[in-house]
């Protein structure tokens, strides 16, 4: 028979231990820290994770996270460097070496090579008289902790604590380069995370497809523009083609007594809302939802008023935005 119970107090003891190991961690956090952080900002080239076993594992994710916030990483295998992938690693890298023992026999070949080639070399393990410790130009040690599995050989807290470890230099990394969410969209485009950060700019309408009349323009032809354009819309310019207003399908309804025989001036709702094209386009969704509409004109907020494109809310909504 399972016990839910159990199961859940295991999972409540595991996740407890681990924490204290965070709150180990932050508390014996020091100079080392900072002096990583500096070796990293001085390489001209990029950051070289390696680890064996779990620690490569968490190597592999601390590589993408520093490389998807701005400093170039990648992860070597040190097996795999033994026989060859050495040659990855050059005089303007600066390596980080993750190992809880710190004496992780598979990692001697890469140790050595930082060592021949005074390459700057982090290392991050429990035990400060360790090997890798010894060796390396900036040693950051993990704290002495209790691992979540009971018996003490299962990589559980030591893991966890190096993978927090990893995430605190790649924020500290990217504050200090003032890495923005435009910065990231760019190393990250694919997936949910990209879609949030698309700009107006990224999914609008502009140049010919954008619906625009005169404010003069006798609805007979302004029906036309809609119909051809597709928006179900139509902007309406003033004398130097600022943005005046908008004639939607309600307008059209509140007009239906002799709608052919008005101007777009008279038909159209005057201030349209409009958005600028360096918004979100989540931002632009939300707005569109929010008013019940299906368009949103994009103006630049510091030009001229002139209509630079459109938005169309399925445009959004193909793209992941939501």
């Amino acid at each position: 028979m399972t016990d839910p119970a159990t199961f859940l107090a295991t999972a409540r003891r595991v996740i407890e231990i681990e924490a204290r190991g965070l709150d180990a961690l932050s508390a014996a956090l020091g100079d080392s820290f900072s002096a990583a952080v500096d070796l990293i900002l001085k390489a001209r080239g990029r950051v070289i994770v390696s680890g064996m076993g779990k620690s490569g594992h968490i190597g592999r994710k601390i590589a993408a996270t520093l490389a998807s916030t701005g400093t170039p990483a990648q992860y070597v295998h040190p097996a795999e460097a033994s026989h060859g992938d050495l040659g990855m690693v050059t005089e303007a890298d600066v390596a980080l070496v993750l190992s809880n023992s710190g004496e992780t026999p598979e990692l001697s070949d890469i140790i050595a090579h930082t060592r021949r080639f005074s390459i700057p070399l982090i290392g991050v393990a429990s035990r400060a008289d360790s090997t890798l410790l010894r060796q390396s130009d900036v040693a950051i040690v993990l704290p002495a902790t209790e691992e979540a599995c009971g018996t003490g050989i299962v990589p559980t807290t030591s893991t966890t604590m190096t993978l927090a470890l990893g995430d605190a230099l790649a924020v500290a990394l990217m504050e200090h380069r003032r890495f923005t969410p435009e910065h990231f969209r760019t190393f990250h485009p694919g997936g949910k995370l990209g879609a949030k950060l698309l700009k107006v700019g990224d999914l609008m309408h502009s140049g010919e497809a954008v619906p625009l009349v005169p404010t003069n323009t006798p609805m007979s032809e302004a029906l036309l523009i809609m119909s051809q354009k597709g928006f179900g819309v139509v902007g309406v310019t003033g004398a130097e083609g600022k943005l005046v207003g908008i004639v939607t399908d309600g307008d059209l309804r509140r007009h239906m007594a002799g709608l052919l025989d008005r101007t777009a001036a008279e038909v159209m709702t005057e201030g349209p809302r409009t958005i600028g094209p360096d918004q979100v386009a989540e931002k632009a969704v939300a707005l569109m939802k929010e008013r019940k509409i299906t368009c949103l004109f994009v103006v630049e907020p510091d030009g001229d008023g002139h209509a630079a494109g459109i938005l169309n809310i399925h445009d959004c909504l193909r793209a992941g935005v939501v």
